[in-house]
């Protein structure tokens, strides 16, 4: 179970400093936290402590994997994918990959690890389909959401789960739900720590 609020101590683990170092920080403003009442003990959100070693240049150090929530997109247009990132800037901590082809998500989901994966099926619905089952066969995407931008011609896109498909938006719809839709995953997975 991953800490949601750290101490200063455990500040000063992750950041290979002083504990008084950290409460140097959080005195100056700019670590910032809370005391318990009643106490001189420092609590330091763990949003907060990403804010901080991102703008100090420092060290993600094992914060760093759950610091991002990176999202693969394959075979989506520019115009798509812009607005996606205009929505779910990688100032709020969201990183992003494109792939082209089947060949390129499957190059870039091993190397990436993907928390979320957008499959457009402009690029084709057959090879859509086949990218989210082979991912889904392996092992290292069970829990991996994989959305499907299905064509407004797409028969049932409730069908699609069985492809590997978590969820599926059927064109045209608003990409800003699909992007609240992400930020809700990200919130429950980042609870659930």
């Amino acid at each position: 179970m991953k800490k949601q609020v750290f101490t200063t101590g455990q500040v000063a683990k992750i950041c290979q400093v002083a504990p008084r170092t950290v409460s140097k920080w959080f005195d100056s403003g700019k670590l910032r936290g809370y005391r318990i009442p009643g106490s001189q003990d420092r609590r330091i959100p763990r949003d907060q402590l990403i804010r901080f070693l991102k703008e100090n240049g420092m060290p993600l150090g094992g914060l760093e994997a759950e610091g991002w929530h990176k999202i693969l997109i394959v075979g989506a247009e520019p115009l798509f994918i812009e607005r996606l990132k205009e929505l779910l800037p990688e100032d709020d901590d969201f990183k992003y990959e494109i792939a082209h082809s089947g060949f390129e998500a499957g190059t870039l989901a091993s190397s990436f690890h993907p928390d979320t994966i957008i499959i457009d099926h402009a690029m084709g619905r057959s090879e859509a389909l086949q990218i989210a089952s082979t991912l889904r066969r392996n092992e290292a995407y069970k829990e991996t959401v994989i959305f499907a931008l299905a064509s407004e011609d797409e028969p049932s896109p409730e069908g699609l789960s069985e492809y590997g498909f978590s969820e599926a938006f059927k064109k045209p719809f608003d990409i800003a739900l699909l992007a609240e839709r992400i930020r809700t995953i990200v919130e429950e997975k980042r609870d659930a720590l």
